[in-house]
């Protein structure tokens, strides 16, 4: 049978030289590990030339890209690929916009997971880490900006900020907090629409320069999974929202009208299948997708600074980060893997929990602070019970109308084995816990018996993640463990490294492995497209000390 020659590949791809490699004196080596050296080597360039019919790595010397060989000592050049160190991947504006080295997010994980000592590490590597506020107390939060703000100085740094649909007034409260503050970075996420307290974050203090730019002291990253809640966050504020804020006097008219020709978030996390908060969406058609919008927004609006899309969900290996990369993301977010780090704050027994994770032992369960909407959260299953007791509360809430209507057999579940008492004892103690943090909860919960119900399941539900970050050995059955299938991924790669065991784990050192390793896959898949065959060694990217990383990409 005949093939057609408009099928057939180009000729370099059925192994013709690409180009011609004229040596400064130096040799080839030859052999697998050389090759797999010449690859990892991110931050010079890799040369591959065909020596006496065998492929080897060379070093030095001169490469032409010509179909005639030059004159001297040349050897045909099978594959070439520049420099690639940690320091390129991504964009470089949003590295300038956040004066950071490397385009690499931390996540904020909630109560504190994503701790100051988290935060800290990350801004003096160049990273950017965000400090988990959601669940904590006001008091909480100002201390950990004070701790913040005096370990890092002028570093780059952020914090949380998340929609409490059933606590307005918790949101309003940080959002007040960190404008006095002076927290100019914060992380919105969980948000299903557009806030007043958001808004005025992001608008307050905007104006022009001697130049006539917008200024807007307040930056917004927000991490989002669903189109139509990014094109709120890729659109400026609704004017009416504006005009409300105007007449409260909490903005003026000129930031009013300044903050009409802005985006409420200069940045876009697309959050894929992610621990916490997810529609377990996947990574390759989600970033794709919110691209496309940030595009076709910036063309209608023609904004000053162009809206960038992060890629958060998955993000724990080489190759996921690598992909995410390719298909254009800005910068990656990591969240899961930074949970079993020494500086999360959480307790020893949750890292050794989810240093044995694999990618299946996750599941879904309703989430505290969204628990009457039905919204869930993504933890982990293995050595927990959480998610099951947490679907049994969900299923009584939307079965009865109050505490009183539960069966007397399911209520003793409940006291023995959730509560450990009674129930009227554990709303006493929750009705203590909101007339502090939001007496508006206490005062509708007393008028409304299914609301009361659903606090103290709410308080199930936050207590379980507070035993677990405290580690209580009586509870170990009720940890709450946001996680995503990224940890199990992550555990398989560095399963028989020093990243193995718990206590080598620190973000810094884990961000630089997936930085450096994206940069390796990233220059091998180059290579093959030149139609050179790499031997697996050269593929693939096993952790490094940070030593070991430094020299990786040292030449740059």
């Amino acid at each position: 049978m005949k093939t057609d020659a408009s099928l057939r590949p180009p000729a370099r791809h059925r192994g013709a030289t690409v180009g011609w490699w004229l040596s400064d004196g130096t040799k080839p080596e030859r052999g697998d590990a050389a090759i797999a050296s010449a690859v990892r080597q991110v931050g010079a360039p890799a040369q591959l030339v065909q020596d006496n019919g065998q492929t080897a790595a060379a070093g030095g010397g001169t490469v032409v890209f010509s179909e005639t060989a030059p004159d001297g000592d040349v050897l045909p050049l099978a594959g070439y690929v520049p420099a690639l160190p940690p320091e390129l991947l991504g964009d470089a504006a949003f590295r300038d916009t956040h004066r950071l080295r490397y385009a690499y997010v931390g996540g904020a994980m909630a109560n504190g997971i994503s701790s100051e000592a988290m935060v800290v590490a990350m801004a003096r590597a160049g990273m950017l880490g965000f400090f988990g506020a959601a669940g904590l107390s006001l008091d909480r939060v100002e201390a950990a900006i004070d701790r913040i703000q005096q370990e890092v100085g002028d570093l780059p740094y952020g914090f949380n900020l998340i929609h409490t649909p059933n606590e307005p007034r918790i949101e309003s409260g940080v959002a007040d907090l960190y404008l006095r503050r002076g927290v100019r970075l914060v992380s919105a996420s969980a948000y299903l629409d557009l806030t007043h307290p958001l808004v005025r974050y992001r608008v307050s203090g905007i104006h022009r320069d001697t130049r006539g730019r917008i200024v807007t002291p307040n930056r917004v990253i927000a991490k989002v999974s669903r189109t139509e809640v990014a094109r709120k966050f890729l659109s400026p504020p609704p004017s009416e929202m504006l005009q409300e804020l105007v007449r409260n006097k909490l903005i003026t008219q000129d930031e009013a009208t300044l903050a009409s020709k802005v985006p409420v978030a200069g940045d876009l996390t697309a959050e894929a299948d992610s621990g916490g908060h997810t529609d377990n969406r996947p990574a390759c058609t989600l970033v794709p997708t919110m691209m496309a919008l940030a595009d076709e927004i910036q063309a209608e609006r023609a904004y000053e600074e162009s809206p960038r899309v992060g890629a958060a969900g998955g993000v724990s290996t080489p190759e996921s980060t690598a992909a995410a990369f390719a298909m254009g993301a800005a910068y990656v977010l990591t969240g899961s893997v930074n949970q079993a780090c020494v500086e999360a704050g959480t307790s020893a027994a949750v890292r050794e929990m989810l240093c044995k994770a694999r990618e299946a032992d996750i599941t879904m369960a309703p989430a505290a602070d969204m628990f009457e909407m039905g919204v869930k959260v993504q933890v982990l299953k293995w050595g927990t019970m959480f998610a099951v007791r947490a679907r049994t509360l969900y299923d009584l809430y939307r079965t009865y109308a109050s505490v009183a209507e539960i069966p007397e057999s399911q209520r003793a579940i409940l006291e023995r084995d959730f509560f450990r008492c009674t129930l009227a004892e554990a709303w006493a103690k929750t009705r203590a816990y909101f007339a502090i943090r939001d007496p508006e909860q206490v005062t509708r919960a007393e008028r409304d018996p299914k609301h009361r119900m659903a606090l103290v399941f709410r308080a199930y539900l936050g207590q379980s993640s507070d035993w677990a970050n405290t580690g209580d050995p009586s509870r170990r059955a009720d940890y709450q463990i946001w996680c995503g299938p990224a940890m199990g991924a992550f555990n398989e790669w560095v399963r028989g490294s020093f990243l193995e065991s718990p206590e080598h784990r620190d973000v810094v050192t884990v961000g630089l492995n997936l930085l450096v390793g994206a940069g390796v896959v990233t220059r091998a898949a180059w290579m093959r497209a030149c139609g050179v065959s790499l031997p697996m060694c050269a593929r693939r990217f096993a952790p490094q000390q940070r030593a070991e990383l430094a020299a990786l990409f040292a030449c740059a």
